[in-house]
């Protein structure tokens, strides 16, 4: 396929945290306000004048100064994370906006809160909120008097943002004309020969998140655009196609590892993904802003950290739906290392999307980021010839 004509422009964003954009829109006078988690609702930090960063610590490889703070039985992504802080990757933040979800990511922020000239910024300031483990009025009640009080009041008080409704049917309207272009952007992976990779779309997702986004949507309305007439490979260079499940990942390099095997990512439900983070944001009648909005995250959400048994079956059905919209061959599940919720939830989907839904799965516990390519390599390539010699039986 001809390539697309910004791919080289948003992968060189993603090569750093404090990437040019964020630059340009700090000279700008706006804050940057970073989070961790699909729980922290980033269209709250869109407001005017300030600007979401989804937090990643790429190329980082062995956390060392970070495991000495947080022992090296956690999640490798929170280490990474406080290993960049460490070295002062993350200096550009005016504030973290953190949730009481993930634990290690949880750490990882009140290091950022407790340890003096950690950030090098003199206005930098941690606020945490809590996220209900039930989806019920009465959860949304409890998000939404969280996200006010943490997360508005908070802006306000100590940065004079305006929180008003308007501002936030502003900011929503915002975050609405990405998640249009992003999945508009998606739709042809539902293709029979898809005309964008997993590896492309991945970029593209992830640089709306760590990007200021009124400062990429005019590429991302022209790549939209451009995807109208982008034809595809006569002859498709995939083997089987896959829907790339699971816990945080934000290296579009583990995508093209995948890929290269032969092995097409058509859709990606896991952290820092697509499928849940650019769904629009509806306000129903009689809602406010900040009630559509706690709604919309606790709602759309597919995090593990749900556990009743209702929400886990759910989450399993979820996967298999997507699998057949995208008309996936198999899914690939995946979690980090020492992941207190993925591991358990990546090994229960391993078995009920076979047993129940006849998916062929592979189970993969990785790093943030994957030194042993090899080994994965070799289990990507087997979990290939597996799917194609599943689909010559179902044809026998």
């Amino acid at each position: 396929m001809k390539d697309l004509k910004h791919l080289i422009y948003f992968e060189n964003l993603l090569q750093e945290a404090n990437n040019d954009l964020v630059k340009q829109a700090k000279n700008e006078g706006k804050l940057a306000l970073g989070y961790t988690c699909y729980f922290m609702p980033e269209v709250l930090l869109d407001l005017p004048g300030c600007f979401s960063v989804r937090l990643r610590a790429p190329r980082c490889t062995s956390p060392d100064m970070a495991t000495y703070y947080m022992s090296g039985r956690t999640c490798h992504y929170g280490r990474s994370l406080l290993e960049r802080a460490l070295e002062g990757g993350f200096n550009f933040l005016d504030a973290q906006l953190g949730t009481e979800t993930c634990t290690v990511t949880c750490r990882f922020q009140e290091h950022l809160g407790y340890m003096d000239g950690l950030i090098n910024n003199a206005t930098f300031k941690v606020s945490f909120t809590d996220v209900p483990f039930k989806k019920t009025e009465n959860s949304i009640d409890h998000f939404q008097k969280g996200l006010q009080i943490h997360v508005l009041d908070f802006l306000k008080e100590n940065y004079g943002v305006d929180t008003s409704d308007e501002a936030l049917r502003k900011a929503i309207e915002e975050h609405n004309e990405v998640c249009r272009l992003i999945r508009e952007i998606g739709e042809y992976r539902k293709l029979d020969n898809p005309t964008i990779t997993g590896y492309e779309f991945q970029v593209f997702v992830l640089a709306s998140m760590a990007c200021p986004k009124y400062l990429i949507l005019d590429k991302l309305r022209e790549t939209a655009e451009e995807m109208k007439t982008r034809k595809p490979d006569k002859k498709p260079n995939f083997r089987c196609k896959v829907v790339l499940a699971g816990s945080e990942n934000d290296d579009p390099d583990f995508t093209k590892l995948i890929e290269s095997c032969g092995a097409l990512v058509v859709c990606d439900r896991h952290c820092y993904g697509a499928e849940e983070s650019r769904q629009p944001i509806e306000i129903r009648e009689g809602e406010t802003p900040l009630r559509a909005i706690a709604r919309h995250y606790l709602y759309t959400s597919q995090c593990a950290r749900f556990m009743e048994q209702q929400e886990m079956r759910n989450r399993k059905k979820h996967i298999a739906e997507l699998a057949k919209e995208y008309k996936a061959d198999g899914i690939i599940v995946t979690s980090n290392k020492f992941c207190e919720y993925w591991s358990f939830e990546r090994t229960v989907d391993t078995i009920i999307l076979q047993r129940d839904f006849g998916y062929p799965v592979c189970s993969i516990e990785k790093e943030y980021i994957n030194s042993a390519s090899g080994q994965l390599r070799t289990r990507f390539q087997a979990f290939v010839e597996s799917v194609e010699i599943k689909k010559i039986q179902e044809v026998k």
